[in-house]
């Protein structure tokens, strides 16, 4: 399997409003050595400088580059004369920019870039095309800027699930200023210290882009703004420290039936263990919430609506591996039954209130929902979470066992 990586790390900048930094060329060496170590990756470095004292290939502390130069390294990454790779990883730390005319859009600042003149260096929305266009089975994007605005939406290289289904991890960051170095203690940026110890090879295991995403989740109170990432598809092997194979006889599973028959997969670790087979359906799902707001999923009965929702779209989000954050939403089921609108106010109870309470609150919770939409948002907005997923199960009995129309409508 070839693996090829791309790390970029650009310390040297000609326009005046964008100060020369430090860390992008500590970071992106570092970052280069783990990956040629223990990845397994053919590393190419930019810019690249040869050390003489030890005949050895370095990312370049004060070497520019060229909007030309980056644009042509990044396609000879993800879309090559010849056969593509079967993992490309780009790896990009330096400076971002952000252009508000007409229409606002996020680039990587080259060493050139000179807005003054309309340069404003690699557009992000290329980038993202790019990836959707490239024929790169696994593909891994890595984007650690040092922003000096409000907010740099890093996130428009992204192309999500898009582009060919292929396996993909996206993760980026955006700092305000190179203080945020001094954070963690090190000569790095604080995404990128991350990485690096998150890349920390494990002993006969590969770490991949879950475990990674894993990590940062843990780190993420450090981050003056927290990370974006989203992956999609199967695990991409990104590194690990190989020792003599020992082969282990293969659990057996005896005493375990996977087979529901046609009971639904919920969304727990147990039954996600034995959930096969919608690996390319979820990810459309998890792309689908991750653009909008409404998701309808529809097949004919038995076909295994409720458990790619529960098993599959649900039991990632709270993994929070796929979406950054999705971890900590908050997540309502319910089946409409005989009378939806009741059903609906009950998904809301507090499971930990007395009984008498919990009926105070449900008459409460339904002469909201009696008032429609706005009463619906009123219930939501004391949910006190970032975002609330609401999911309507065997939607048909508002149909089929509701009787009373005015509470169909």
């Amino acid at each position: 399997m070839s693996r090829d990586a791309l790390i970029i790390g650009i310390n040297t900048y000609t326009y005046e409003r964008l100060n020369n930094l430090a860390a992008p060329g500590r970071d992106a060496e570092a970052v280069a050595k783990l990956l040629e170590d223990y990845g397994d990756f053919k590393v190419t470095r930019l810019p690249a400088v040869k050390d003489k004292q030890n005949n050895t290939v370095r990312v370049g502390q004060k070497t520019k580059v060229t909007l030309t130069q980056l644009k042509e390294a990044i396609v000879r990454l993800f879309k090559p004369n010849g056969k593509p790779p079967d993992t490309a990883l780009l790896y990009f730390s330096g400076h971002g920019l952000r252009e508000d005319l007409g229409i606002s859009q996020g680039f990587l600042a080259s060493s050139d870039a000179n807005p003054d003149i309309g340069n404003w260096g690699l557009s992000l929305q290329w980038l993202r095309r790019l990836l959707q266009e490239s024929e790169v089975r696994q593909q891994i994007i890595i984007l650690d800027c040092c922003y000096a605005g409000e907010v740099l939406n890093i996130a428009e290289g992204d192309p999500g699930d898009r582009g060919k289904g292929r396996d993909r991890c996206f993760i980026a960051a955006s700092r305000a200023f190179e203080v945020a170095f001094e954070e963690v203690g090190s000569n790095h940026s604080v995404l990128t210290a991350a990485l690096i110890k998150g890349l920390e090879p494990q002993q006969d295991r590969w770490v991949t882009n879950y475990t990674l995403v894993d990590l940062l989740n843990q780190e993420q109170n450090d981050f003056p703004q927290r990370p974006t990432f989203s992956n999609s598809g199967e695990p991409i092997n990104l590194t690990r420290r190989s020792t003599a194979v020992t082969n282990i006889p293969a659990q057996s599973g005896k005493g375990i039936c996977p087979y529901k028959g046609l009971a639904y997969f919920d969304c727990t670790e147990e039954d996600a263990r034995y959930f096969y087979g919608r690996t390319a359906l979820t990810d459309e799902l998890l792309e689908k919430v991750r653009v909008g707001n409404f998701l309808a999923v529809l097949g004919a009965s038995g076909s295994g609506k409720s458990s790619v929702i529960r098993a599959g779209l649900l039991y990632k989000l709270q993994l929070g591996r796929r979406l950054s954050g999705s971890e900590s939403w908050q997540i309502k089921i319910f089946q409409p039954g005989e009378h939806p609108l009741n059903s609906l106010a009950l998904t809301f109870l507090d499971s930990e209130l007395s009984d008498i309470e919990r009926a105070t609150q449900l008459a409460q919770a339904e002469e909201l929902i009696k008032k429609g939409s706005e009463g619906l948002r009123q219930i939501i907005s004391v949910a006190n979470t970032r975002k609330l997923v609401l999911v309507v199960d065997q939607f048909e009995e508002a149909f089929t066992l509701c009787q009373d129309t005015s509470e169909r409508q």
